[in-house]
Protein backbone atom coordinates (compact mmCIF):
# COMPACT_ATOMS: atom_id res chain seq x y z
CA UNK A 1 0.00 0.00 0.00
CA UNK A 2 1.44 3.50 -1.15
CA UNK A 3 0.61 6.63 1.15
CA UNK A 4 0.38 10.03 0.00
CA UNK A 5 3.25 12.43 0.72
CA UNK A 6 0.98 14.04 3.70
CA UNK A 7 0.40 11.28 5.38
CA UNK A 8 3.52 9.97 5.26
CA UNK A 9 5.61 13.16 6.23
CA UNK A 10 3.69 13.50 9.14
CA UNK A 11 4.38 9.63 9.95
CA UNK A 12 8.27 10.76 9.79
CA UNK A 13 7.83 13.74 11.90
CA UNK A 14 5.51 11.47 14.61
CA UNK A 15 8.36 8.83 14.95
CA UNK A 16 11.45 11.47 14.96
CA UNK A 17 10.53 15.44 15.49
CA UNK A 18 12.73 14.92 18.27
CA UNK A 19 15.81 14.85 16.43
CA UNK A 20 14.73 18.21 14.23
CA UNK A 21 15.48 21.62 15.37
CA UNK A 22 12.60 23.91 16.53
CA UNK A 23 12.76 25.95 13.44
CA UNK A 24 12.11 22.64 11.28
CA UNK A 25 9.57 21.52 13.66
CA UNK A 26 7.55 24.67 13.23
CA UNK A 27 7.68 24.50 9.49
CA UNK A 28 6.84 20.99 9.14
CA UNK A 29 3.92 21.53 12.07
CA UNK A 30 3.16 24.83 10.07
CA UNK A 31 2.58 22.77 6.64
CA UNK A 32 1.62 19.25 7.02
CA UNK A 33 -0.14 19.04 10.22
CA UNK A 34 -1.65 22.64 10.20
CA UNK A 35 -2.04 22.61 6.84
CA UNK A 36 -1.18 26.33 6.08
CA UNK A 37 -0.10 27.29 2.50
CA UNK A 38 3.54 28.39 1.98
CA UNK A 39 2.64 32.17 1.71
CA UNK A 40 0.34 31.48 5.40
CA UNK A 41 3.79 30.75 6.63
CA UNK A 42 6.20 32.92 5.33
CA UNK A 43 3.84 35.76 6.45
CA UNK A 44 3.65 34.22 9.53
CA UNK A 45 7.75 33.69 9.75
CA UNK A 46 8.23 36.72 7.75
CA UNK A 47 10.76 35.02 5.54
CA UNK A 48 10.22 34.39 1.72
CA UNK A 49 7.97 31.67 0.21
CA UNK A 50 11.24 30.32 -1.47
CA UNK A 51 12.62 30.14 2.05
CA UNK A 52 9.39 28.22 3.31
CA UNK A 53 9.55 25.87 0.13
CA UNK A 54 13.54 25.34 0.99
CA UNK A 55 13.33 24.81 4.56
CA UNK A 56 10.28 22.11 4.26
CA UNK A 57 12.62 20.14 1.60
CA UNK A 58 15.62 19.97 3.56
CA UNK A 59 13.52 18.88 6.64
CA UNK A 60 11.98 16.40 5.14
CA UNK A 61 15.28 15.34 3.63
CA UNK A 62 16.44 15.15 6.69
CA UNK A 63 12.80 12.59 7.86
CA UNK A 64 13.92 10.28 5.40
CA UNK A 65 17.31 10.08 6.51
CA UNK A 66 16.54 9.58 9.84
CA UNK A 67 14.14 6.25 8.46
CA UNK A 68 16.98 4.88 6.17
CA UNK A 69 19.32 4.86 8.88
CA UNK A 70 16.76 3.89 12.14
CA UNK A 71 13.88 2.16 10.24
CA UNK A 72 12.06 2.66 13.12
CA UNK A 73 8.91 3.19 10.74
CA UNK A 74 9.92 0.01 8.81
CA UNK A 75 10.34 -1.79 12.17
CA UNK A 76 6.46 -0.94 13.42
CA UNK A 77 5.03 -1.57 10.24
CA UNK A 78 6.75 -5.69 10.50
CA UNK A 79 5.59 -6.19 13.89
CA UNK A 80 2.50 -4.27 13.32
CA UNK A 81 2.00 -6.92 10.69
CA UNK A 82 2.96 -10.06 12.83
CA UNK A 83 0.75 -8.96 15.50
CA UNK A 84 -2.57 -8.80 12.94
CA UNK A 85 -1.25 -12.53 11.55
CA UNK A 86 -1.07 -13.74 14.99
CA UNK A 87 -4.33 -12.17 16.16
CA UNK A 88 -5.53 -14.18 12.83
CA UNK A 89 -4.24 -16.89 14.32
CA UNK A 90 -5.81 -16.73 17.35
CA UNK A 91 -9.07 -15.86 16.09
CA UNK A 92 -9.05 -19.14 14.49
CA UNK A 93 -8.10 -21.08 16.62
CA UNK A 94 -10.84 -19.52 19.09
CA UNK A 95 -13.65 -20.53 16.56
CA UNK A 96 -12.73 -23.86 16.29
CA UNK A 97 -13.50 -25.05 19.47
Amino acid sequence: MKIDETTRVNLLYNFYHSLLTKKQSRYIELYYVEDFSLSEISEQLKVSRQAVLDNLHRTVNSLESFEQELGLIKKTTEIDDIADTLQTLVEKKIFQR
